[in-house]
């Protein structure tokens, strides 16, 4: 059994462990055949995926510090941030979200009646329980 290649984040992110572009980049480097194909084993990604989840490795952040996070940004401290306010971040600091990650996350992050990112709620939204 093959997996697409392209589909490897959603299915690692899907399980809970939440690795940078980069990191995911080394995951899938170390699951290629010699010759790629744009397809992963199964044989392969069972083993390197379970290591992963055994470790416990790319856990989330918490909530708490991902809220902290969008009051640094908010230099208002009002709350919200502008969907530009986020787009400027995302595009020019740190590691670059594509126009398509960050036309998906605007999507779900922008209060369609005040046309705002309520960050505590995006955060409460966006969190995951590690509880389990």
């Amino acid at each position: 059994m093959f997996h697409c290649k392209r589909e490897i984040g959603t299915i690692i992110r899907s399980l809970g462990c939440f690795p940078s572009e980069a990191e995911l980049h080394d995951i899938i480097a170390e699951l290629e055949d010699e010759e790629p194909t744009g397809f992963v084993r199964y044989e392969k990604f069972l083993p390197t995926m379970t290591k992963i989840l055994l470790e416990r490795k790319f856990r989330p952040i918490t909530e708490d510090l991902l809220l902290q996070a969008f009051k640094v940004l908010d230099q208002q401290k009002n709350g919200h941030l502008e969907p530009e306010e986020l787009t400027k971040y995302l595009t020019q600091e740190g590691e670059s979200f594509t126009q398509e990650e960050i036309d998906e996350m605007l999507s779900a992050a922008v209060d369609p009646d005040k046309n705002a990112i309520l960050y505590k709620d995006f955060v409460s939204m966006m969190t995951f329980d590690d509880t389990r």
